[in-house]
């Protein structure tokens, strides 16, 4: 185990090793060559202090590199390490062709059971903080991670991962090709950008955005094909919470999350279905935004949630659908709770085959443009003898609204609904079954970072003073 005392780079450091003790004159590089030197499997501790490197760490098998505590610990990019931007965007799929020199740590390729702790990790001429290929059993915690050009954890086939208790504040950023500040578009980085994850959980995270250029944007977690993975207790306070847009996502559940922005699944004809018959299961969030769930996608899942939206933010359609192949389903939306969705709940532009939207209870108020559209729009080529609208309450107070927006829509099942308010009930039977309508049970639940905020019914409320920096209690009057 190797200690570093009094680590400035003003005073000297004390390295302690077992028999060995040495005191060294401090150099920019120290750091770099202790962990070079330091064997496989060690612990090195860093005390309270600015360590400015010039060159990447490189972190060797069972390394543990821990600090005295967020704030305390500072590593950061000396200001001459300024690696060139015209690799970014990088090259999303080809690790090979990314500069993995642009980043404060490199755990090379196939190094398994390494930790990151209790430390903060800035670098604002750098592209990210940590990269890593095919590095089993990684587990960074308690870590700040701020100020990075493009994406503050990059890693390429991570399994067994933990990414808990961390805070992303301006952890990524967007840039067009040929490393050009992404002014007017371009491609955007994440705090988390991680490819073909498995195994993995990412919990008890915060992601905040204080910059507020173009250029400055970034995503909350960006994955590209997940498996068997966890995603829950965050708090994202950025514009696009997650994107997960790729082919073969397998049991990836997202709960318990506070979402400010919108979460971001689609696939070219909703992808396959793995065996396990879902891809994504999304449940107990509260969500935030008018344009909350980017579809399309098979074999999904979306129950007990809290969708709460600004009456004066009606941009969105709480689930969007942009493609053109016919997506076959299943997907499932049940037994959430919607106040005051903008445009619609299920807006899809592609034919969708088997939607079964049952017991929900969806409040709509006037809004500020105000909205009139109809709550669900289907394609009008759609499997309507597999959509199935049932079981719900739906109360439209102020501004009628119709259920459908297109008459096709009309031969979906529609049954045993509670409606009111509702515009177009004289053009389909919505008969009655006798059987329950909405939520069975109260819906109530903690949720975001270390369970910051509590969901009571319609009203969500952050509870902590450290809490989301939002803080009204829902958007429900």
């Amino acid at each position: 185990m190797w200690h570093l005392w009094n680590a400035t780079f003003s005073t000297a450091i004390l390295l302690i090793a077992p028999n060995v003790f040495a005191e060294q004159s401090v150099q920019p590089d120290t750091l770099v060559s202790i962990v070079e030197n330091a064997a496989p499997g060690a612990t090195i501790h860093l005390p309270a202090g600015t360590f400015e490197l010039s060159q990447s760490l490189h972190l060797k098998q069972g390394m543990t590199l821990i600090g005295a505590g967020v704030g305390k610990t500072i590593l950061t990019g000396a200001a001459d390490w300024k690696p060139s931007t015209e690799t970014l965007p990088d090259r999303e799929m080809e690790f090979n062709k990314i500069d993995d020199t642009a980043y404060l740590i490199r755990i090379p390729n196939d190094v398994i059971n390494v930790r990151v702790a209790e430390m903060t990790l800035t670098g604002p001429n750098l592209h990210g903080a940590i990269f890593s290929v095919a590095c089993e059993n990684l587990q960074l915690d308690h870590l700040r991670i701020e100020n990075f050009l493009w994406s503050g954890i990059r890693t390429f086939a991570m399994k067994n991962a933990k990414i808990v208790e961390n805070e992303f504040v301006d952890a990524g950023g967007r840039w067009e090709k040929g490393g050009l500040p992404g002014i007017d578009g371009g491609v955007t980085g994440g705090a988390i950008f991680a490819v073909w994850m498995s195994a993995s959980e990412i919990a008890n995270n915060r992601f905040t955005r204080t910059q507020m250029s173009k250029e400055d944007e970034f995503y909350g977690i960006k994955v590209r094909q997940a498996t068997q993975c966890r995603v829950h207790h965050n708090t994202i306070e950025v514009n696009f919470s997650m994107e997960f847009p790729f082919e073969n996502d397998e049991e990836v559940e997202i709960d318990h999350n506070i979402c400010f922005g919108t979460v971001s699944i689609p696939k070219h004809a909703g992808g396959s279905v793995p065996e396990s018959g879902r891809t994504f299961h999304i449940h107990h969030n509260w969500f935030r935004d008018s344009y909350a769930i980017e579809f399309v996608r098979n074999g999904i899942e979306i129950d007990h949630n809290l969708f709460d939206f600004d009456i004066s933010k009606d941009h969105g359609n709480l689930i969007s659908g942009f493609g053109q192949a016919p997506a076959i389903g299943p997907a499932s939306f049940h037994h959430n709770l919607v106040s005051n969705p903008g445009r619609g709940v299920i807006w899809m532009n592609e034919p969708y085959g088997d939607f079964s939207i049952h017991n929900n209870h969806i409040i709509t108020r006037t809004t500020t443009t105000p909205r009139t559209e109809g709550l669900f729009a289907f394609h009008g080529e759609s499997d309507f003898s597999k959509i199935i609208i049932r079981d719900n309450i739906i109360e439209c107070i102020g501004q009628p609204r119709p259920l459908l927006r297109s008459k096709e829509s009309y031969v979906a099942t529609i049954i045993n609904n509670a409606l009111s308010n509702v515009s177009d009930t004289a053009v389909y039977k919505n008969s009655r079954t006798g059987e329950a309508q909405g939520l069975e049970l109260p819906l109530k639940f903690r949720c975001g970072l270390d369970d910051e905020a509590e969901v009571d019914g319609f009203v969500g409320k952050i509870l902590t003073s450290q809490g989301a920096s939002a803080k009204e209690l829902g958007n429900s009057k």
